[in-house]
């Protein structure tokens, strides 16, 4: 499994016109589907007055997360278009809204899909994108006396520490490292006598 994902750096949008139709869309990066939702819902009661507010997300590194939703347009015409684009981006942790201002004609169903395909592509050609690390944590228990070791074998494998307490006679760290580099920190603190595993 890759161990970084490409996602946005900050919001951006776009814009197509078509036979007198507006299509506006917004690209958001996103942790959570939450947030997605909450950019969704604000787009929904800035733009209340558009017929239509579609949108698509993909969430989490290995990008298993997903939805769309087509708004009230037939099946399968904006949703899934917008979900394609964040897809052939290979982007994740993104939501994409689409607003659409109907313009008195018909574009039909093809002319549709072309539409929110493009306004998403808009959007997302607009954002800075950004490849980003996913990262692990482990945390350990151990004696004060293993001090030294501990903070070593963090500070060699390139972990981050995230938290530590050594208030007790029994301290505890936890760090932050590169998914791929995981395994090999787990195994060279199962080295160290008297180191504890927390997860």
């Amino acid at each position: 499994m890759a161990d970084t994902y490409r996602t946005i750096r900050k919001p951006s949008e776009g814009l197509y016109k078509e036979k007198m139709s507006k299509f506006l869309s917004f690209a958001h990066p996103v942790q959570t589907v939450d947030e997605a939702m909450a950019v969704v819902a604000k787009y929904k009661k800035e733009y209340f007055d558009a017929r239509h507010c579609c949108w698509a997300y993909m969430i989490g590194s290995d990008r298993s997360v997903f939805r769309s939703n087509d708004d009230g347009e037939p099946s399968g015409t904006a949703g899934k278009p917008i979900l394609g684009q964040i897809n052939s981006a290979e982007l994740t942790n993104v939501v994409v809204c689409v607003v659409r201002y109907f313009g008195g004609v018909k574009l039909g169903t093809s002319g549709l899909i072309v539409a929110y395909r493009t306004a998403a592509a808009e959007a997302l050609n607009a954002a800075e994108i950004e490849e980003r690390i996913v990262t692990a944590r482990l945390s350990v228990e151990f004696p004060y006396q293993l001090m030294g070791d501990v903070m070593r074998v963090a500070k060699d494998g390139g972990a981050e520490i995230v938290s530590q307490d050594f208030q007790q006679e029994t301290c505890r760290l936890s760090v932050e490292i590169r998914q791929d580099n995981l395994e090999k920190l787990k195994g060279k603190y199962g080295l160290i006598y008297g180191v504890r595993l927390i997860h």
